[in-house]
């Protein structure tokens, strides 16, 4: 093959030689990546890949999106924008009984009575869910679910991952295609990642799904190039340009045959009984995968048959997931040890003789609060039960009492810090959640709640801070180096670099990261002052009604329970916390050290309409609007659709198959409306 140095090259003969070597590049990733079935070595992929690099910086019009040089971005994003599904992504309902999968199967032949059901039996991946949009056979578009409707635009992150391919192969393409899967960590990848972690005095994930949620987080595609990311696509979306097949079996060879990793197990059954001996062959092989799984979903195979059975609310009525039963395990509570949290929360925890259990080797769970100690009667000594709930967090089911000797020793909780030693007491009742359970350490200067504070502040979920975990963030309080958040803004080089295990390398990357965090958006910021009951989703609404983070501190009760998602008990917390001066001097501290104080979500009021200050809730099926385009028509006349029904709603519609928070709305007394009158308050007929 001719190389890119040659002289004289035209770019008419480099434009063929770029096309020739991308393509070559591209079947060696499918064989590699999705067929398992390496046809080269690695020396000459890594020749082939440096003669397409070499021969784009020769000739840089050459570089097209899909060029297998282009997988990983430049600079960091800011905030992940949201992108709107062309098809809701619903969730499934799931069961754990054999029982209610044969009643499922009898629900869905009355809905379609005297027809002949095939199903399709996937495993069910532990993964996170997400939607790829091609174009004209060109990977344009990934997200993550969201809210089933909207979700957050992560494609640079996906286009890191080689096993989805950004340019679709076979012909005819469709000129628009939407497809549904799961992004996962490998389990020896997972391995791998926290090994490293921890040689770098990071903390380790917690599990594999995680580690794959914790990485397509990240603004930094670069970061997530270098973790062990997969996928597997299991459904459709948005078809434009080209007849879907008509079932789910045939989509899934579809899918194969356009380049795309598909489940490498699946059954088709026609009866309860087959479905059944599918599920129990698939727990006796799922362990074999490279990646976790919790369970069996079960599908209509005809797509036609899925269209007239319909979907709920929430999920169709033509899929379910069966979950298989937490793994257990038996072993002996050695201790019970007291955590203290950012909020100066106490939380109880189990400290086991060390016993594998569902993949892992678990020494530690949660026993929750006191009350759950004493409801469970779980004493020091005891046998106790285990098991990861979820198959995710190690948790305490119940005791082996018939196995106790009397040598077992009742738990006391602490009457005082077991950090500080400072007064604790019992919840305030801010959550009513927490009333007579949460006992709290009072000393805000509380070295485990600065680190709490600190590591919380720095977490994915709030200023996405890179190192900023457990192990970094106790030497640098241990060092009297960060008292409070603040702090990290003032730290320099030399002093981070003296840490154990960091090195000038690693103090400097955590460096970058505290200077990125700067720019963080409005929301980040308030939800990583750990406001008390002011979680991530709070933090959302509270930047999409307040343009700056002093707007919101000056905001009276009553302002803030005009927010979204906002009542008395969350108000009546952030007015507290504003009020306190310590926070308000935190505040101007970080002020001055430059961080973001501007919301990016912030929505002016809406212009006037018939619906102008009306807030509604919508649930069950309406019988001609999706909910997508209920909730478009209301926010295009001047309302607001809400998650949940509060004495603040104006309006619930409710369709078919209205659950709880119908319930609630007759509750409160909210008024109930149909479709029909939600189009007459629109003004359409």
């Amino acid at each position: 093959m001719q190389g890119p140095k040659e002289l004289g090259m035209t770019f008419s003969e480099a434009q063929a030689l770029h096309a020739r070597l991308a393509d070559e590049i591209r079947r060696h990733d499918h064989a590699y990546y999705v067929l398992a079935q390496p046809t080269i070595s690695d020396q000459e992929y890594d020749r082939l890949y440096r003669q397409l690099v070499e021969l784009e910086a020769r000739f840089p019009a050459l570089i097209t999106p899909d060029s297998p040089t282009q997988r990983v971005g430049g600079q960091p994003l800011k905030e992940f924008r949201p992108v709107r599904h062309l098809e809701p992504m619903f969730s499934l309902d799931n069961t754990y009984s054999q029982g209610e999968v044969r009643e499922f199967v009898a629900r869905v032949q009355r809905l379609l009575p005297g027809e002949k059901l095939e199903w399709v039996v996937e495993p069910k991946i532990d993964g996170v869910a997400i939607n790829l949009r091609y174009e004209k056979g060109l990977f344009v578009c990934g997200a993550t679910r969201g809210d089933g409707t909207t979700g957050d635009d992560i494609t640079a992150n996906l286009k890191t991952i080689r096993s989805i391919p950004m340019r679709l192969s076979g012909s005819p393409l469709p000129d628009l295609l939407e497809v549904r899967g799961e992004v996962y960590l490998t389990k020896t990848g997972f391995e791998k990642l926290n090994a490293q972690r921890e040689a770098a005095g990071e903390e380790p994930f917690a599990n594999p799904r995680n580690a794959a949620a914790g990485s397509l987080k990240q603004l930094d595609p670069r970061i997530v190039a270098k973790r062990p990311l997969d996928i597997v696509l299991y459904g459709l979306g948005k078809v434009e340009g080209a007849v879907p097949p008509p079932s789910h079996s045939q989509a899934l060879a579809w899918l194969k045959q356009l380049g795309f990793k598909i489940p490498e197990r699946f059954w088709r059954c026609r009866t309860a009984d087959e479905l059944i001996a599918a599920i129990e062959e698939l727990d006796k092989v799922r362990r074999g995968f490279p990646y976790e799984t919790d369970g069996a979903v079960i599908k209509l195979d005809s797509h036609a048959q899925r269209a007239r059975a319909g979907f709920t609310a929430k999920a169709p009525r033509w899929a379910i997931a069966y979950k298989y039963a937490p793994e257990q395990a038996v072993t002996r509570l050695k201790a019970i040890t007291v955590q203290v949290g950012r909020t100066g929360a106490l939380t109880p925890v189990a400290e086991l003789e060390p016993v594998f259990l569902a993949g892992s080797t678990i020494s530690r769970a949660t026993l929750h609060n006191e009350d759950y100690i004493q409801l469970k009667d779980i004493r020091v000594g005891d046998r106790v039960r285990i098991e990861k709930a979820g198959e995710v967090i190690p948790a305490v089911v119940d005791v082996v009492r018939e196995q106790r000797d009397g040598t077992e020793k009742k738990f006391r909780f602490p009457q005082t810090c077991p950090e500080c030693g400072s007064k604790v007491a019992r919840s305030s009742g801010l959550g009513e959640d927490e009333e007579g359970v949460v006992w709290r350490c009072l000393n805000p200067d509380c070295p485990a709640r600065v680190r709490a504070r600190i590591e919380h502040w720095c977490s994915r979920g709030a200023m996405d801070i890179e190192g900023g975990g457990e192990v970094l963030v106790r030497q640098l309080v241990g060092a009297g180096l960060v008292r409070d958040v603040a702090d990290l803004y003032s730290l320099k080089l030399p002093e981070v670099a003296s840490l154990e295990r960091m090195g000038e390398k690693s103090a400097r990357n955590f460096l970058e990261g505290v200077e990125a965090s700067k720019q963080r958006d409005l929301w980040r910021v308030i939800y990583g002052l750990g406001i008390l009951h002011v979680g991530a989703g709070v933090a959302k609404a509270l930047g999409r009604s307040f343009a700056t983070l002093d707007d919101l501190l000056g905001a009276s009760v009553d302002q803030l329970t005009h927010c979204e998602d906002v009542g008395e008990v969350i108000a009546n917390s952030i007015v507290q916390w504003a009020g306190d001066p310590r926070n308000r001097n935190l505040v101007e501290r970080l002020r001055k050290a430059g961080v973001n104080f501007k919301s990016e979500l912030f929505r002016p009021a809406s212009p006037a309409g018939p619906l102008a200050g009306k807030t509604f809730v919508l649930t069950g099926t309406l019988p001609n609007l999706k909910r997508e385009e209920a909730t478009a028509r209301i926010e295009a006349a001047g309302g607001r659709v809400s998650a949940s029904v509060s004495r603040k709603t104006d309006y619930v519609v409710a369709g078919d198959e209205a659950g709880s928070k119908l319930e609630k709305a007759q509750k409160l007394g909210v008024p109930i409306i149909s479709e029909t009158d939600l189009l007459r308050l629109l003004g359409a007929r």
